[in-house]
């Protein structure tokens, strides 16, 4: 089977769920027989140190269609300008700055995008379908989340081909914007439904959300989970001396990273507990600069700091240095999210996982078997787990060798991409 699959780029300077979710979920298709093309948009796929070649251009291109929605000289520049601000090298230094990743600023253009042929980004969108037409025109194509909805229309009238859209934390962008933006987009993307083959999310916890704020027909939603080549894993025995506790992701106020902080040092001040480290990666934007200067400010005026460890290569590949050692591992998502990568990736590593009970977390600690969920997400709640699990060790084997199973069993790359396929063949086939 042909597939395309359009993915927002991310530039790789910080650790992204969703873009790895799309990375793992490519090269499994193809070791699987298929023949999968992605189609970056608005920003690279990779940064700089780990690009890999490809003739595939960047389509809407980020630093182009903000220019265009903002300042109108910009819709009429020679073609020259276009090409220049499309370039690599200015996608790649736009992955880095401030705002690239946060929705304020940018309720207009993400309702423009939503409008497809009637938004600012037309001419993109029919360069797309003539690009897809003449060089890559496949079986089915995967929209990587429901903010790419714009274009679905537009691929349909063109193409007359199946399209699937995943559904992932959508909510964490549209619901930070200021209203009437938020109402309006929620109502785009909900009109949008009708225009795709079917919508996936990625827990049964985020396919009720979704099926709420979308109105999606049950016959048209379906769950299929995120799947992790268990093999690049290599499993370890939880660290029972020294303690480290870990954090893969973002380093973020929205990721929980200041809960992170706050519950270690309650943690320290245990005379028991007095020798455990903490070991940080993820990665983050401009954005985040500051809001980690304030909480390593804090570190050090405890005298922890010597305690902590910063991973910098956070590429899947190389992530084994960074569970080995390891005691637990904890992401303190401030609302929950639809499911973390970085949850399987623990778990598969043999490294159990402390959560909040938010959002999808429980669902995916029963399915797992690795996890512990704590309420309320305080930096106190997060403590008490952390020292409850801890002076566990029983619980601590338990927890590493029921979730590495569960995980090889059930979330397994290979078994969830033949779920996904054998959804594409319905539709491919005419059987749906």
């Amino acid at each position: 089977m042909k597939i395309l699959s359009i993915v927002p780029g991310f530039g790789g300077t910080f650790y992204c769920g969703n873009c790895l979710r799309d990375s793992v979920y490519t090269k499994t298709l193809t070791q699987l027989g298929h023949d999968i093309v992605v189609l970056p948009i608005y920003l690279p796929l990779t940064s700089a140190k780990t690009k890999q070649k490809s003739l595939i251009p960047v389509f809407y291109g980020a630093v182009n269609i903000y220019l265009k929605q903002n300042f109108k000289i910009f819709r009429n520049m020679p073609s020259w300008v276009y090409r220049l601000l499309d370039s690599q090298f200015i996608l790649r230094y736009a992955a880095k700055k401030s705002g690239s990743t946060r929705s304020e600023g940018l309720e207009e253009m993400t309702i423009s995008m939503l409008q497809g042929v009637n938004g600012n980004q037309h001419e993109e969108l029919e360069q797309l379908c003539n690009y897809i037409k003449y060089h890559n025109r496949p079986d089915i194509i995967h929209l990587s989340n429901a903010l790419l909805l714009g274009l679905a229309q537009k691929l349909k009238d063109e193409l007359n081909i199946p399209i699937v859209c995943s559904l992932q934390d959508e909510d964490v962008w549209v619901d930070t914007m200021r209203e009437p933006f938020r109402s309006r987009i929620w109502d785009l993307m909900k009109n949008s439904v009708e225009k795709v083959d079917a919508l996936v999310s990625v827990s049964s916890y985020f396919a009720r959300e979704m099926k709420v704020k979308m109105a999606i027909p049950e016959n048209k939603l379906h769950v299929i989970p995120i799947g992790i080549d268990t093999s690049l894993y290599k499993v370890y025995t939880p660290s029972f001396q020294p303690i480290v506790i870990g954090y893969l992701s973002r380093m973020c106020e929205d990721n929980g990273f200041e809960i992170l902080i706050d519950a270690y040092i309650i943690l320290k001040k245990n005379p028991k507990f007095k020798d455990a480290r903490l070991r940080l990666t993820g990665g983050k934007t401009d954005d985040d600069s500051r809001f980690i200067k304030q909480q390593i400010k804090k570190l050090k005026a405890e005298n922890y700091f010597d305690s902590l460890e910063f991973i910098n290569d956070f590429k899947t590949e190389n992530l084994s240095h960074f569970f080995n050692g390891l005691t637990v591992l904890s992401v303190p998502v401030i609302k929950g999210e639809a499911f973390g990568l970085y949850q399987l990736e623990s778990i598969a590593s043999g490294i159990p996982v402390v959560q909040p009970q938010l959002g999808a977390f429980p669902e995916i600690s029963n399915a797992t078997q690795g996890e512990v969920i704590y309420s309320p997400n305080t930096a106190e709640a997060l403590a008490a787990a952390f020292a409850d699990l801890i002076v566990d060790s029983k619980k601590l084997l338990e927890l590493s060798l029921a979730g590495r199973k569960s995980v090889e069993n059930n979330f397994n790359n290979k078994i969830v991409s033949n779920k996904m396929i054998a959804l594409y063949k319905q539709f491919v086939d005419g059987s749906l």
